[in-house]
């Protein structure tokens, strides 16, 4: 029998499916590693140490890492990059080692590894420590990995259980004609648009509930305001703030007709106050139900805080839109996204003093 992963060379289903995720020339490990020894090198040198405990290192690896492993799974730009490698002839074994293993390395190198460099300058490990959160690390993609093989068990050729055609998306139709026309007629696409999108709602969701929770964290400084850095930290729903950047065709259809730039983003940064504001208000209503003392002036300025968010984040999309992604995680890990809610964050204290 042949070993499993022999002959892993240049012309290999991983090198071929490794290339589209890093780069024709690996360039986005090289990246990705500069950017974990920065950040390294920056917190460590501040001298800033907290004490974390081993489980939630080991809990953040695991949890984290199966997350990413999961959104780059299901990115719907797979379809695109792979259309051509999944009509030619493949071995599916092969086919389906390679791609669960393109994709974790892809996980483990371009995100996971941040973090790790963050916990690692934050806190003291040991190597016994520093092996299990990596071991963890790899247990989450490859959790993930057998969730989605499960999920999609049916998917595939009939007959086959472990099939590689199940990891394949068919690339969401060219054809189709966007209608953009008055601001009702936007903000009613804007919103299919995010609602078709599981992951959107998932975001959003997941928003809420951080919601629900930051009275108590936010509440523990004395004689600081923190209320209005709540409102900052809800701004980061990356998801609605790349939609341009996401769907190119909807960005050429807005760029090319006359007239529809102020429109759509007029439509655009008012469905993004009101997402906001939504996340906004459970956080007020969350205050007031833990700490109290909520009155028109905080409403008033969860509603400034959403609008101005608002605003930054249509200007950057629309001036600025990211490029040169390959699939969703890109985008939704692009370092653009911390510009916004780093500038409401430093508003958000600057009131609060």
């Amino acid at each position: 029998m042949k070993p499993l992963f022999e002959s892993y060379g240049k012309n290999t289903l991983f090198s071929a499916i490794a290339k589209q995720l890093f780069g024709k020339k690996y360039e986005r490990i090289s990246r990705s590693l500069a950017l974990c020894m920065i950040l390294f090198t920056a917190v460590y040198g501040a001298g800033f140490r907290i004490q974390v405990s081993p489980a939630v290192l080991f809990l953040t690896a695991f949890v984290f890492s199966a997350g990413i492993m999961w959104q780059v799974l299901n990115s719907s730009q797979n379809g695109e990059l792979f259309m051509g490698l999944f009509m030619l002839p493949f071995d599916n074994r092969k086919m389906l080692i390679s791609y669960v293993l393109a994709f974790g390395s892809y996980t483990l190198i371009t995100k996971t590894a941040v973090v790790f460099a963050l916990f690692f300058a934050l806190s003291r490990w040991g190597a016994a420590e520093i092996g299990a959160a990596v071991l963890l690390a790899c247990a989450g993609c490859l959790g993930s990995a057998g969730l989605y093989i499960a999920a999609h068990m049916g998917k595939g050729v009939p007959g086959k259980r472990m099939d590689a055609y199940i990891f394949y998306q068919p690339p969401a139709s060219q054809g189709k004609k966007r209608r953009i026309g008055r601001r009702g007629g936007i903000l009613w696409y804007l919103l299919r648009y995010v609602t078709s999108n599981k992951n959107y709602l998932a975001n959003t969701a997941g928003l809420w509930l951080i919601a629900c929770f930051l009275p108590l964290m936010l509440g523990q400084f004395e004689g600081l305001d923190t209320l209005p850095m709540g409102f900052a930290i809800l701004s980061m729903n990356t998801p609605i703030c790349i939609l341009l950047s996401c769907d190119p065709g909807l960005e050429q259809a807005v760029r090319l007709l006359p007239g529809q730039a102020v429109r759509f983003c007029g439509a655009y940064g008012l469905f993004i106050a009101l997402v906001n504001f939504t996340e906004s208000s459970v956080y007020l209503v969350s205050w007031q139900a833990i700490r109290g003392g909520i009155g028109c002036a905080d409403i008033l300025t969860a509603a400034v805080f959403a609008m101005a968010s608002a605003a930054m984040s249509v200007f950057l999309e629309w001036r600025h839109p990211i490029r040169g992604w390959k699939i969703e995680n890109d985008l939704w890990h692009h370092l653009r996204k911390y510009i916004v809610p780093l500038v409401m964050l430093l508003a958000g204290a600057w009131i609060g003093m």
